[in-house]
């Protein structure tokens, strides 16, 4: 069925029970609230807003692929329908029982051309339950090119109602912020006021229609703007259904970039420049991608100076560094933007980056110097605590399995050389005498009998160079 052909049949409906609506209904219309005719419309004279917020990420990610959805064609419905059933299957699922029970109880809004401004998922289980043909709606005098913006208005209002944010994708209320600011200014949004400085007429607007605080609108700019970096970091501009699940990790990089650039904010280590910055934004970007969330995420920057990587230099300066010398050995496959399956393409190609990162042992290596890191943290942290340091220690000794194969390899007891001197320089600056006692337990404790013979003469060399340096620090006292 055809526009004209809509718009004739849903204006017959409008005129026959103009005196005997089936019910009345305020809306707010033209900035105030008018009570206006429900109708019922037959499903068949309906047509689904393929841009309606519930599966606006969806669609998007489609068009990036220059997959264009003709709403009105057969597939073109399948295809919306598909999409809103997968928005959230247990809720519609549920939500389907109840309407083939009792029918359709939220009444929808659409144009006098049958567009569907409000109830794009009510008509959906409606169509999917078979058992009720109408759709109870308030008509709007307008088609959608008339008076695209207050419909806009009109849809955000009902869409991002309260009741209505339930079951949706949190990355939906990111996307359609971004698209209703650059209806309103004709701009791309800006968080960087030398680029563009923020309509805050058009936020204000945004904010109403969202039912939200303009702080609120705000920070969703500031966050699309960092997910928009993010995809396109990845060679992924535009498929938003790549952001799933990553929500949280966005606020908190997007919160950390905010006050860290301009080289100002204390939380960071003393001296820390804007390039340092970009490294914690590219860095977070492989964390947010091989979805690490919470504390994990978290300790990379978030909070004081002591409590995250970021705030002590030498801490993340070794962080960053073992990072990116093995990122960039990583090579990824090629991105088919023409996979019929856009979403599972780009799932797998980022499961097989996560795959690259692990070693034989199967241990990921953002998951092993994460933790390397976060035990260094917790050393500074109980920088004021040396008896907690030294029972952590001792207990990381005890734990070597000397008989293992490995620990007789070179690199190993190059450390455990530099570890007993590191003790032996430490306890020197505090007590000599304690030194010196060890030394006298060691030396008492050789077995001359099992000394090597390739190294008698090396033993009697420093026997004798023992006792010179006895001699002259007694000589000293």
């Amino acid at each position: 069925m055809n526009k004209e052909t809509r718009i004739q049949k849903i204006q017959e409906i409008v005129v026959r029970d103009l005196s005997k609506p089936f019910g009345k209904m305020e809306i707010p219309w033209n900035d105030k609230l008018e009570s206006m005719n429900v109708y019922l419309i037959p499903l068949e004279y309906l047509v689904y807003n393929k841009y309606n917020g519930r599966i606006l990420s969806r669609t998007k990610s489609l068009e990036k692929q220059s997959f264009s959805i003709d709403v009105e064609s057969v597939d073109g419905k399948a295809k919306i329908e598909d999409l809103l059933w997968k928005s959230n299957e247990q809720r519609n699922d549920s939500t389907l029982k109840s309407i083939k029970d009792y029918g359709q109880q939220k009444v929808g809004i659409i144009t006098k051309d049958g567009i569907i401004i409000d109830g794009n998922r009510r008509a959906m289980l409606l169509n999917k339950g078979k058992k009720f043909d109408y759709f109870k709606a308030v008509v709007l005098d307008v088609t959608l090119e008339e008076n695209p913006l207050e419909i806009e208005k009109l849809e955000t209002t009902y869409q991002m109602g309260e009741d209505e944010k339930v079951g949706y994708n949190p990355t939906e209320k990111y996307i359609k912020s971004k698209l209703l600011y650059q209806k309103l200014t004709s701009k791309i949004y800006s968080s960087n006021i030398d680029k563009h400085k923020p309509d805050k007429i058009a936020i204000d607007k945004i904010a109403k229609w969202m039912g939200q605080e303009n702080s609120d609108v705000t920070k969703y700019l500031n966050t699309m703007e960092i997910m928009d970096e993010y995809l396109e970091y990845l060679g992924y501009d535009g498929i938003y259904t790549q952001l799933d699940k990553r929500e949280d990790q966005f606020l908190n990089l997007t919160k950390w970039l905010g006050h860290y650039y301009g080289e100002t904010s204390r939380r960071p280590f003393d001296g820390y420049t804007n390039s340092d910055v970009d490294d914690l934004k590219i860095l977070s970007f492989d964390y947010i991608r091989t979805q690490y969330e919470g504390k994990e995420f978290r300790i990379i920057a978030e909070g004081h100076r002591e409590n995250h990587f970021f705030g002590d230099k030498d801490l993340w300066n070794s962080f960053s560094k073992i990072h990116f010398e093995k990122t960039k050995t990583i090579k990824e496959t090629d991105i088919d933007l023409n996979s019929k399956d856009l979403k599972s393409h780009l799932d797998a190609r980022d499961r097989e980056f996560y795959e690259k990162t692990k070693n034989e042992k199967g241990i990921s290596f953002l998951k092993e110097n994460l933790n390397i890191h976060q035990t260094k943290l917790g050393y500074n942290q109980a920088a004021g605590q040396p008896l907690k340091l030294v029972e952590k220690s001792f207990d990381a000794i005890n734990a070597i399995k000397t008989n293992h194969s490995s620990f007789s390899e070179i690199e190993v007891q190059k450390k455990v050389a530099e570890l007993g001197t590191k003790v032996f320089s430490i306890q020197l600056k505090k007590s000599p005498s304690s030194v010196l006692g060890q030394i006298i337990t060691l030396l008492e404790s050789i077995d001359i009998k099992s000394i090597p013979k390739e190294e008698v003469e090396e033993v009697k060399e420093k026997s004798n160079r023992i006792n010179q340096i006895s001699y002259q620090l007694k000589k000293q006292l």
